[in-house]
């Protein structure tokens, strides 16, 4: 879904959209979309001399991902919400580097006539994810040794811990 800045600079702009999986491609971040992603939101064009935009909802969606521990599948049920702003790009678009104030870090950019629903959203399911992706907290992940996942089978490996950051300096004679 396009939101188009020239539509809300003549009403806000409401949206309730449903996304099925594959509409919108996570294929490149290992990730799954499970179920439909629904969004409900509005955009609104806050200053017409600027084009400031502000986009505010909320969405829900499962995602599927490989843990990270295991390398079985870890589930990701999001129901969360996100009020962003953005400016067009032409505002600090110049050939040098532009130094941005602390205030313009909370700030996104945008090109051309507007911005596209499912971008937003591939952004936010991205942000909400947690860095490490794992199928349950107490997850023990796999045997460095035998390569058992230890959630599954139990095995009797032991890995030997030597830590040999420290043996140049033992060979020296004081």
């Amino acid at each position: 879904m396009f939101l188009s800045v020239k539509e809300m600079g003549l009403r806000k702009i409401r949206f309730d959209e449903t996304f099925q999986p594959g509409r919108i491609d996570f294929a490149g971040e290992d990730l799954e979309q499970i179920s439909p992603l629904r969004a409900q939101g509005s955009a609104e064009l806050l200053s017409h001399t600027d084009g400031e935009v502000r986009i505010r909802g909320t969405y829900t969606v499962e995602m599927r991902s490989q843990c990270d521990r295991c390398l079985g599948n870890a589930v990701f049920p999001l129901d969360t919400g996100f009020d962003l702003y953005y400016r067009p790009v032409s505002v600090i678009a110049r050939e040098e580097e532009v130094e941005i104030e602390e205030g313009e870090t909370e700030i996104g950019f945008y090109k051309g006539g507007g911005l596209e629903l499912e971008d937003i959203l591939l952004e936010q399911v991205l942000l909400a994810l947690p860095m490490q992706r794992v199928c349950s907290e107490v997850c023990k992940g796999i045997c460095p040794v035998c390569g058992t996942n230890r959630n599954e089978t139990a095995c009797d490996c032991r890995a030997e811990s030597s830590d040999d950051r420290w043996g140049a300096l033992r060979k020296l004679e004081l």
